[in-house]
């Protein structure tokens, strides 16, 4: 793993505990992941989804009965985030988006067709997408990711913010 991925990481646990503390139960917008794995460490009660299409089987997210709903880095890979979004029943929600950068494209694995960005967000974007989903954002945070590369686009990427996180709560 990456100095950047584990700085990530980071930031995303410590942005969690600020807003929703152990010990909580939490249920994960996503397969088991490394950052599912660290929150259990940290005593968060974690279930993940069991691999279903988040844009088609919105069904079982009405149904959640964790105290927070989190979305590490999932909302992007969705045709319509608004869906699923809407469909929670949690109160609280955590989430972190990558941000849209003007010097790259969206990311797209040629070798998984799963692992590609439908959207990458600009924050306003993603702001509106929770307020119209009936999400009220508490606080959010932006960060940078450096990457030890050398070019023009590592380098923009030392002063351009690449993640968004929120903690929002339903209206």
């Amino acid at each position: 793993m990456s100095r950047a991925e584990i700085e990530r990481q980071e930031r995303t646990l410590s942005f969690m505990e600020k807003h929703c503390p152990p010990p909580m139960n939490v249920f994960d917008l996503g397969t088991p992941n490394n950052v599912s794995k660290l929150l259990s460490d940290k005593g968060y009660v974690v279930q993940n989804t069991s691999g279903q299409d988040l844009d088609l089987e919105t069904e079982f997210a009405a149904h959640i009965q964790a105290e927070v709903v989190t979305a590490f880095e999932i909302l992007e890979h969705l045709v319509a985030p608004f869906n699923i979004l809407r469909a929670v029943s949690s109160k609280k929600l955590v989430a972190t988006v990558p941000l849209n950068l003007w010097f790259a494209k969206a990311y797209r694995n040629q070798n998984d067709p799963w692992d590609r960005h439908f959207h990458e967000f600009e924050g306003w974007q993603f702001d509106w997408l929770l307020d119209k989903s009936g999400w009220r954002i508490i606080d959010s945070q932006k960060w940078i990711s450096k990457v030890g590369i050398n070019g023009i686009r590592p380098l923009l990427r030392n002063f351009t913010p690449r993640y968004y996180a929120v903690y929002a709560e339903r209206k």
